[in-house]
């Protein structure tokens, strides 16, 4: 069956290898996003004059404002004579309400294909759909109770929508995906290993998206050759300029950094999202394997040379040599440990508790998870690539400073019900 066709940004488009959005199918039947857009699951809008953004308050002796918004908007984007958003020119806000929506039903159709299954709202006890909301003096992006609301970045030479801005809109929808699968914790039992994990799952969440474009998927293979331990467009989290990003999944941050404490969730995410990239590039490999695109001795190599200085120059000819040899078999096999890794994060993610939750939980689960789809095939590399971040062998120390106000931890508050 046809979906229902938008342009989106893969990267940022200051970036100039995506200055072009590509044209994407959504599952959604054309026809069925109306203006705005808008569907059953949600509906976007930019208002005019909205004070403060949702979740917020402008005083302390003011409540939070809650969706929906009740003034007034900018015209709406609109669907063409067949039901499609592509027509859309970049520029205007109708293209950034059609971009932020299509990017939101991409990430849900990815990620409910993993689940298998539809993934509900966690706010759909009072809301029958989530409101995607534009707010241009926003300068962040949050996921809360019934609503998406993104603003933009100004710290990077100019002012960048986030609208237009796939991992970040990846990224929020990741929360809100972990919020609906493993729930809303109780505030006086969290953990700070659920706010690290909350980053890093909803990181990991924006990184595999972005691996559905086949410009992005293009773009890795032909500059890396498959040697994806090179600083590229996918483990570059949410950039926000050529040289400046949020946060990198190829990191080499252990857990035992953090033995006597931590001050930002962004920062104690890193091992478990710089774990769970190693894992993605063993599984790569293994599927490379099993193509016969490489050798078991380059695979080894990769192994033993992995935190050397001759890493990259060694593995880097071998890749070269070995790509140019067969090219779509690099391409099957990174879109078979795509879907491998995104199988197994969701998974896991079923299995998971809120409010006690360690990152030592996550990779037991993940293993588990290993055992039940393969007998266990894999559970060599994944158990080797969370003891290389410590994960399971040290513990987190405690809460050291207050939480800054960018910090997603804050809005714990604005994913509880509305009364």
């Amino acid at each position: 069956m046809e979906g229902t066709r938008f342009r989106l940004y893969p990267q940022p488009n200051f970036v100039d290898r995506f200055a072009e959005p590509e044209v994407v199918m959504c599952s959604s039947p054309p026809g069925s996003i109306t203006a705005g857009p808008s569907d059953e699951r949600m509906y976007t809008l930019f208002p005019i004059d909205k004070p403060a953004p949702y979740g917020i308050s402008p005083t302390p002796d003011e409540d939070a404002p809650a969706p929906p918004w009740r003034g007034d908007i900018l015209p709406p984007a609109e669907p063409d004579e067949h039901g499609h958003f592509d027509y859309l020119e970049p520029g205007t806000p109708q293209f950034e309400a059609a971009h932020l929506f299509g990017c939101v039903r991409f990430v849900l159709d990815i990620w409910e294909k993993y689940f298998g299954r539809s993934i509900p709202w966690h706010s759909s006890r009072d809301y029958d759909r989530i409101e995607l909301s534009i707010l241009p003096s926003l300068e962040n992006a949050y996921s809360g109770y019934g609503f998406i609301e993104v603003g933009g970045d100004r710290d990077h030479g100019g002012y960048k929508p986030f609208s237009l801005n796939f991992d970040v809109i990846a990224h929020e929808v990741g929360h809100a995906i972990i919020y609906s699968e493993i729930g809303v914790p109780d505030p006086m039992m969290m953990q700070g290993e659920y706010f690290g994990f909350h980053e890093s799952a909803s990181d990991l969440v924006a990184l595999l998206s972005a691996l559905h474009f086949e410009s992005v998927i293009d773009d890795l293979l032909t500059t890396t050759h498959g040697n994806l331990y090179v600083l590229n467009s996918i483990n570059r989290m949410a950039e926000l300029s050529e040289n400046a990003q949020i946060r990198i999944a190829a990191n080499d941050v252990r857990l035992s950094a953090f033995e006597q404490g931590w001050v930002k969730e962004h920062q104690l995410s890193e091992p478990l999202t710089g774990a769970f990239f190693d894992i993605f590039v063993d599984l790569f490999h293994e599927c490379l394997l099993d193509y016969g695109a490489i050798s078991q001795r380059v695979e080894e190599l990769s192994d033993k040379l992995l935190a050397t200085p001759e890493y990259f120059p060694v593995m880097q000819k071998l890749f070269d040599e070995a790509y140019v040899k067969a090219p779509d078999d690099f391409r099957s096999a990174l879109i078979d440990a795509r879907d491998i890794l995104g199988t197994y994060l969701a998974d896991t993610w079923k299995r998971l508790y809120r409010n006690d939750l360690t990152f030592a939980d996550v990779a037991e689960e993940f293993l588990a998870v290993d055992e039940a789809h393969t007998g266990g095939r894999y559970a060599r590399l994944i158990r080797g690539n969370f003891h290389m971040r410590d994960i399971g062998l040290t513990e987190v120390g405690p809460q050291l400073a207050p939480l800054g106000k960018d910090s997603h931890a804050n809005s714990i508050r604005t994913q509880l019900p509305v009364d």
